[in-house]
C-alpha cells in the first residue's frame, strides 16, 4: 500500500522524516555520565562534528531549565537556543532538533523568535518539539503554577503558529495585536516545525488536529503500533494530514554482535544484531525516527558512534529504501 507523504516543511523535518522509513539520531550529550546529572562537555564540539559526518539523521537537544536532583539529568547544560545558533554555525547538513521546549516556562514571543532565528540562521535545520513540563519543582521558580500548565500550552501553541503569518491579529492570554506590529524572521519554510510529546496535557482531539509530528515514549513496538494506529484513525477522522512518529532510546551497545538484549532505563544493553531487529519492528509499527540516547553507554562513545554506523544506519539510511 502506497504510503501518505508528509508535509514538506523545512531541509531538517523533510529529510529526518520519511513516509514508511526511519530514520536515526542521537541525543545529546553525546558522552556518558551515568554517575552524575551533569555531564563534562568537553567534546561536544567534536562529536557533533562526527554525528554529521558518520550520517546520523539529527542531532537532538533538550529544554532543561534547573538542575532539579530528583529528576536526575539536566542534559546539555545550555540554554537551547543558544546551543542550536552554536551547532548551526559549527555543522551543515545534520537536522538539529530540540526534544523539548517546556512552552508554559517561555513566554511564546520568546520562542517563536528564537527558533526562527534558529532555524534561519541554520539553513532550514530546525525541528522543534514541544511540551507542558514533567518537573514541578520548576514551575514554583519562575512564579507559575503547574496545574493549568495545559491551558498555557495551548495557547502558547496558538500563540506561536500566529506568528508564521505577516503582521498577525491574535487575541491571547500571552497578549493581543491588531496586525500593526510583526515579528521578524520568519521560519524558513513558512512555519516552524512543531512536534507534540506526549499528550501535553491535552485530549485526543485536539492532539489529532494539532502538530508536525509526535514525539512518544520508548515502549514495545506491539505497544507502538497500537498508538500510532489510533493516532492515524484520530488524524483522518478529522481531515488532517498524517505526520511523523519519533522516540528516544537509550542503548548501551556491547561489542559483541549478537549479544541478547538486557533492560536498562528507557531502553536496553545488546550487540548491533539485537538493536537493528529491536529498531525494524519499531520501523514496522510506524516509527520514523528513534533518538539513541548514549549517557548509559559503557564502552568509548567515539567507538560506539562508528560502530552504529557501520551497522546500524545502513540499515536505516534513507537513500537506500524507497517507501512501498
Amino acid at each position: 500500500m502506497p504510503q501518505i507523504a508528509f508535509p514538506s516543511l523545512n531541509r531538517g523535518y523533510n529529510t529526518s522524516f520519511k513516509a514508511g522509513r526511519m530514520s536515526i539520531g542521537l541525543v545529546a550529550p553525546l558522552e556518558r555520565y551515568h554517575q552524575s546529572a551533569i555531564p563534562d562537555m568537553s567534546r561536544h564540539v567534536e562529536r557533533a562534528k562526527l554525528a554529521e559526518a558518520l550520517g546520523f539523521s539529527a542531532l537532538w537537544i533538550r529544554d532543561v531549565p534547573f538542575n532539579v536532583p530528583d529528576f536526575g539529568d539536566v542534559g546539555q547544560i545550555y540554554d537551547p537556543f543558544v546551543y542550536l545558533g552554536f551547532l548551526s554555525a559549527h555543522t551543515q547538513t545534520i537536522t538539529l532538533g530540540v526534544a523539548s521546549i517546556i512552552l508554559p516556562l517561555r513566554h511564546p514571543a520568546h520562542v517563536a523568535k528564537a527558533a526562527a532565528s534558529a532555524d534561519q540562521l541554520s539553513g532550514g535545520r530546525l525541528v522543534l518539539g514541544v511540551a507542558s513540563g514533567d518537573r514541578p519543582d520548576e514551575y514554583p521558580a519562575l512564579n507559575m503554577t503547574h496545574d493549568d500548565r495545559g491551558a498555557r500550552f495551548a495557547s502558547a501553541y496558538a500563540y506561536i503558529r500566529d506568528m508564521a503569518a505577516s503582521y498577525p491579529a491574535f487575541q491571547s492570554p500571552h497578549g493581543r495585536s491588531e496586525g500593526e506590529i510583526d515579528m521578524l524572521p520568519k521560519p524558513s519554510g513558512g512555519r516552524l516545525p512543531l512536534l507534540i510529546t506526549g499528550a501535553s496535557q491535552q485530549n485526543a482531539d485536539w492532539l489529532a488536529q494539532h502538530g508536525d509530528g509526535w514525539i512518544t515514549y520508548p515502549r514495545p513496538p506491539h505497544i507502538q503500533a497500537r498508538l500510532i494506529a489510533q493516532r492515524n484513525q484520530r488524524i483522518e477522522a478529522s481531515g488532517g494530514a498524517r505526520s511523523p512518529v519519533m522516540q528516544s532510546l537509550y542503548i548501551d551497545l556491547l561489542d559483541e554482535f549478537d549479544a541478547p538484549p538486557q533492560p536498562i532505563h528507557l531502553g536496553f544493553r545488546s550487540g548491533a544484531a539485537a538493536l537493528t531487529d529491536h529498531l525494524t519492528a519499531l520501523e514496522n509499527a510506524g516509527v520514523n525516527h528513534v533518538a539513541l540516547n548514549l549517557r548509559f553507554n559503557q564502552a568509548d562513545i567515539d567507538d560506539t558512534m562508528h560502530r552504529l554506523s557501520e551497522h546500524i544506519l545502513p540499515v536505516f539510511h534513507a537513500s537506500k529504501r524507497a517507501a512501498s
